[in-house]
């Protein structure tokens, strides 16, 4: 294992709550650092930049003496007009952790590194994974199969066994983890965090739609789709609200693709936006939530979970 000096001793669980476009508020994020867990979001859901800095100073106010820490997703594409303006707010800040996205982290790694703060990185493959080891990240976030999002198709059987061979920094499995049990099962396979993020869209602090929690407890493993026609990037998600959006969802169909770039920027056309705002992201742990509880609840409810499943060894 390998946690990370920062984070050890820090957390009641060893559990990442995902970065979720337009799901992940100060809110969410002050709910999971309070309650123990790390709490994250991505800076583009901040707009314009200065809302970012605003949820930054509001964040850093609101958590308690002995939060846990907080993150920030950069989507480092070079489509991501706002790079260069969020990392300086980073900097400024002194985020603890920083979540690099679609892209290399390139320097980011020695900015972040230079104030003390840590660097995980999402891949979908060893490819991407050799990448970002190769340029400093300290750790690695393992998207697997069956994860909410911009998903990798890998096994977490075969995966995290083969990081674990080629990367000694920490290790964060993503995909369809949803109750403590699974926390508990990441870390017997040898990653050292769960990443969850479906299971934190349903919750009384997150700012998805009440539509979309609603659906998230109403579905099953067959209600997610695999597909690249919303945003042209594979990922999965619900197929009741692609129907909603007039996006047919059957496997091998010719699909209607929704204007949405990487950087995930304003077009000006309410068509559109309405369209991706309509398109509701989850993973196949879906199958697991029966309720919409607040973050409090839900993080004590892992702990029992986490802790009961540890007996059984």
């Amino acid at each position: 294992m390998a946690m990370p000096v920062a984070l050890k001793d820090r957390l009641r669980l060893p559990v990442i709550a995902a970065p979720m476009f337009l799901v992940s508020g100060p809110k969410l994020v002050a709910a999971c650092c309070n309650a123990g867990v790390v709490g994250t979001f991505p800076s583009l859901n901040a707009r314009p930049v200065e809302q970012f800095d605003a949820w930054l100073d509001d964040l850093e106010a609101g958590l308690e003496a002995n939060a846990a820490p907080f993150g920030v997703n950069l989507i480092v594409h070079r489509s991501n007009s706002r790079l260069e303006e969020d990392t300086a707010l980073v900097v400024k800040h002194k985020v603890p952790l920083v979540i690099t996205s679609v892209g290399h982290p390139g320097d980011i790694v020695a900015q972040v590194h230079a104030y003390g703060g840590l660097v995980f990185h999402d891949v979908i493959n060893m490819r991407h994974a050799e990448k970002a080891i190769e340029a400093g990240v300290d750790g690695i976030i393992a998207v697997c199969a069956g994860a909410g999002g911009h998903a990798g198709t890998l096994n977490p059987f075969a995966f995290i066994p083969k990081l674990r061979e080629r990367f000694d920094g920490a290790i964060i499995l993503a995909g369809s983890l949803s109750d403590g049990r699974s926390i508990r099962a990441a870390q017997v396979l040898g990653a050292d965090f769960a990443y969850m993020g479906t299971r934190f869209i349903a919750t009384k602090e997150s700012v998805a739609d009440q539509a979309y929690k609603d659906m998230i407890v109403q579905s099953e493993m067959h209600d997610i789709v695999y597909t690249d026609q919303v945003s042209g990037i594979l990922g999965n998600f619900l197929a009741p609200s692609l129907k909603a959006a007039g996006i047919d969802p059957t496997p091998g169909a010719v699909m209607k693709a929704v204007n949405m770039d990487l950087s995930m920027r304003e077009t000006g056309d309410k068509k559109k936006g309405k369209a991706w705002k309509s398109i509701w992201s989850a993973g196949q742990g879906v199958s697991a939530i029966h309720e919409v509880p607040s973050v409090a609840d839900l993080v004590a409810q892992l702990e029992a979970d986490y802790k009961a499943s540890a007996r059984m060894d």
